[in-house]
């Protein structure tokens, strides 16, 4: 068994989702050599190499500087187009939520306070009276005043 993947092909799994994550190759790497944008697309890897139904994903890009995270938006709705997974991302980055979700939920003490769909065609970009609307519109459910 390799990976936890059961069956002779686990190996080869393995290879494969971590090229679909753009590290062939380092397969070998100790996680202290990998920087963190190469360690979050590992845990894409391992995440998805079972093919699951279900991606759970709480603050995944939280700890990457802007343009990795960046990087990182684009690689994950390539991987969920390919894979087709239902995904649950929590995030604190109302922009990001915009990017990356088809509906966006905004919990209150434990209940969902707001539950919208999101719209807009992707990829998104932060231009746009439709995007500046929803932007608003969550900032300002979460208690923010929007500055652009």
């Amino acid at each position: 068994m390799v990976l936890g993947l059961p069956g002779p092909d686990a190996a080869q799994r393995g290879r494969t989702a971590l090229a679909e994550v753009g590290l062939e190759g380092r397969e070998w790497a100790w996680p202290l050599e990998l920087s963190g944008g190469e360690q979050q697309r590992v845990s894409l890897a391992r995440s998805l190499v079972r093919e699951p139904q279900l991606l759970l994903a709480d603050e995944p890009f939280g700890a990457l500087d802007a343009l990795t995270r960046i990087r990182m938006h684009t690689l994950l709705r390539q991987l969920c187009e390919r894979h087709r997974p239902a995904v649950l991302l929590v995030t604190h980055d109302v922009d990001e939520a915009i990017a990356l979700a088809d509906r966006v939920a905004v919990l209150d003490e434990g209940r969902i306070a707001v539950d919208i769909p999101v719209e807009l065609p992707a990829p998104r970009s932060h231009g746009g009276p439709e995007y500046a609307a929803l932007r608003e519109r969550l900032l300002a459910r979460l208690g923010v005043e929007a500055t652009s």
